[in-house]
């Protein structure tokens, strides 16, 4: 157990983008995390077997809804920020059963508000002067784009499509209201598609890399030429930990990698270096194995993140091209097929047939794409 009362407190710490910030962040050193986690589907403990041992490191099985944890949480470790990336964010998922949604992204947000906003209030100024709460979101609150129009900024008025949006585009406006409310020294974060180690293999990348490796078919959403702006997981967790440092109290920063690519280039991408770096499959040349399926319902037609407020006011820049990191991802799934097999569980491959069983496949002029769930937040 921590000792060290100059910690942090995570929610959500073992999900994709969490624990890619746990592991960055305690390898650098920064201090302890105490990790709160409910274990969904989507939760995995294996993602930081490396730390599971550390003194620097506690894990708390629990659910941010629980008013009386998250409260007995603070007042325990007395935690200088909370870094909140628990939610439910699978679009598909939210479109099947927005309950969940509803319930982790509000609910559960508003609860750590209220808990965050005690605690703050008991502290003393010294304490009041280097406590954060650090929200972390997605550029879906802000709807979609046309080809032409100018990318997603901090003023965007938001316009959330589905009810994962709808859910995080509440709990947005939770925070600013904690904000300017009840002074509460919170900072938001919109960031673009997440890829990179340790995503669940619902989303796109992962799921093109596990199913192509296994000869199975790679559904395809509509006509492919969704764009998304595709940030890498570590850039990610290095905008976040810049952000806490010296971000200004109150304020929305976006995060984006600049790397807007259509689900075509994405699958394409994948499908290449997996010729490449697996030459031995008999499933090349991978892009033969895609599917086209019916669209989803509401689906966004482009993403993309303008960061230069980050960019310009903090120093941050991301450091991977699509290209680059989207190699280093495919190489560490190549490197870790035991912990794909672990992830899909008989659940998970009852959700997939669930969500794509029913569409069908669909007949199309030349379209090599797919969606999948995109990229988590």
């Amino acid at each position: 157990m921590i000792e060290c009362s100059d910690c942090i407190l995570v929610t959500g710490g073992a999900g994709f983008i969490g624990s890619n910030f746990v592991l960055d962040w305690l390898a650098a050193g920064l201090g302890p995390v105490v990790n709160l986690d409910k274990l969904t589907y989507a939760g995995n403990p294996a993602n930081l077997t490396s730390i599971a041992q550390s003194a620097e490191y506690t894990f708390v099985q629990g659910d941010i809804c629980d008013a009386e944890l998250v409260t007995s949480l603070m007042q325990k470790y007395q935690p200088r920020a909370v870094i909140h990336f628990a939610a439910e964010s699978h679009v598909d998922r939210s479109i099947a059963g927005p309950e969940a949604f509803l319930r982790t992204n509000i609910n559960g947000t508003f609860t750590l508000l209220q808990a965050a906003r005690a605690y703050y209030d008991a502290l003393t100024k010294e304490g009041q002067g280097r406590f954060r709460f650090l929200h972390v979101s997605t550029d879906e609150v802000y709807g979609t784009l046309t080809p032409e129009a100018p990318a997603f900024h901090e003023e965007t008025p938001y316009a959330p499509n589905s009810p994962y949006a709808a859910s995080k585009a509440s709990s947005d406006h939770l925070v600013r209201a904690w904000v300017h409310t009840y002074g509460l020294p919170a900072i938001i974060t919109n960031c673009s598609n997440n890829y990179g180690p340790y995503q669940f293999p619902e989303k796109l990348i992962p799921l093109m890399i596990a199913n192509a490796l296994q000869g199975k078919s790679l559904p395809v959403y509509g006509d492919g030429q969704q764009v998304r702006d595709w940030l890498y997981v570590g850039d990610h967790a290095s905008a976040l930990r810049t952000v806490l440092e010296r971000g200004r109290l109150g304020e929305t920063y976006n995060v984006g990698g600049g790397n807007q690519r259509s689900n075509l280039e994405v699958v394409t991408t994948v499908c290449a270096l997996l010729d490449e770096l697996v030459p031995q499959s008999t499933f090349k040349p991978h892009l033969q194995l895609v599917k086209y399926v019916t669209d989803r319902p509401g689906h966004d037609r482009r993403y993309a993140i303008d960061a230069r407020k980050l960019e310009g006011e903090l120093g941050w820049r991301a450091q991977e091209s699509f290209e680059t990191g989207l190699r280093k991802t495919v190489e560490w799934y190549l490197g870790n097929a035991e912990w794909i097999e672990n992830v899909t569980s008989g659940a998970y491959q009852q959700w997939m047939a669930q969500n794509y069983s029913g569409r069908g496949h669909k007949a199309s002029e030349q379209r090599t794409t797919t969606e999948a769930g995109e990229g988590a937040r």
